[in-house]
């Protein structure tokens, strides 16, 4: 075996009992037996393939400590659908990979049809996942992210101190949020949906979470052209890590969603900013 033959084999070695430790942990952690039964075999296929590279490497290797425990972390608070595909899009060996490696190790044909079969388990298993309200969460983020933006924008120069905005915003986004929920529900029951009450609770808090965040600048600085500032970057970082999340679950282009998503948010806040200062001008209200 030459050097770069042992050099991708021992790579090789590493990540399939990464990933093998991987599946196994997050099969033991899955209540869902049906998704629990594909991780487990899965992790079998791993465990083979990282055996047949040690009986070539003629050495043991550690798993990678650091992405297993960060893959751990990534499915407990961001959702097994998330941590899954974004190794499988990111990381792993994967079934290109190994098609690349055949000229070494004739057998990794054979592991390349296995890894691209491990792929097609883990969408089919995700389609019933935690993706099934991933719409209601997009409809209370995006309705919040648009309707707050623009209407904080709007108070920050038709009223006076950032308590008064705060509160009004507060009051506006409370509202706002009963109302998605209630809209969300209705419209899930009207489509003979039975999930219509968990459609309408992640719609509600989706929409809650991102007005708390928002109004909070204006809770805590002074300036409200600050606050103001604040919320925009603010508005711009939340529609950045929503979009990123739905990219890499839904395979989706992150770019094009994110672009549209923030121009509709700061343009309704531009276009709101001129509104209050045309009230302003015309109620002549002191700012």
């Amino acid at each position: 075996m030459d050097a770069q033959a042992r050099k991708y084999a021992l790579a090789a070695q590493r990540t399939e009992i990464t990933e093998y430790h991987i599946y196994k942990r997050l099969a033991g952690k899955t209540k869902n037996s049906k998704n629990a039964e594909v991780l487990n075999r899965i992790a079998g296929q791993e465990k083979q393939h990282a055996a047949f590279w040690e009986s070539k490497t003629g050495q043991q290797v550690k798993p990678d400590k650091w992405r297993l425990y960060r893959t751990l972390l990534l499915a407990r608070f961001l959702g097994l659908s998330f941590a899954l595909k974004l190794m499988e899009e990111k990381e792993g060996t994967g079934a290109d990979n190994y098609v690349r490696q055949a000229r070494y190790f004739p057998e990794a044909a054979d592991f390349a049809r296995e890894e691209g079969e491990h792929e097609k388990e883990i969408l089919k298993m995700l389609e019933g996942g935690n993706l099934t309200f991933v719409g209601s969460v997009v409809l209370g983020l995006n309705d919040a992210l648009v309707e707050l933006t623009g209407a904080l924008a709007g108070f920050t120069l038709a009223l006076g101190e950032t308590k008064i905005i705060s509160i009004a915003g507060l009051v506006t986004g409370i509202s706002a949020a009963l109302s998605m929920a209630a809209s969300e529900f209705l419209s899930t029951k009207t489509e003979g949906d039975p999930r219509a009450k968990e459609a309408a609770l992640y719609t509600g808090i989706s929409y809650l979470a991102t007005v708390i965040l928002l109004i909070l600048p204006f809770f805590l600085v002074d300036n409200k052209f600050v606050a103001l500032g604040i919320v925009l970057v603010l508005a711009l970082l939340i529609i950045w890590g929503f979009n990123y999340y739905v990219s890499v679950v839904k395979d989706l282009d992150f770019k094009k969603r994110f672009w549209e998503m923030a121009s509709i948010s700061m343009g309704v806040a531009a276009f709101s900013f001129l509104v209050g200062f045309g009230l302003n001008a015309l109620l002549g209200v002191d700012v």
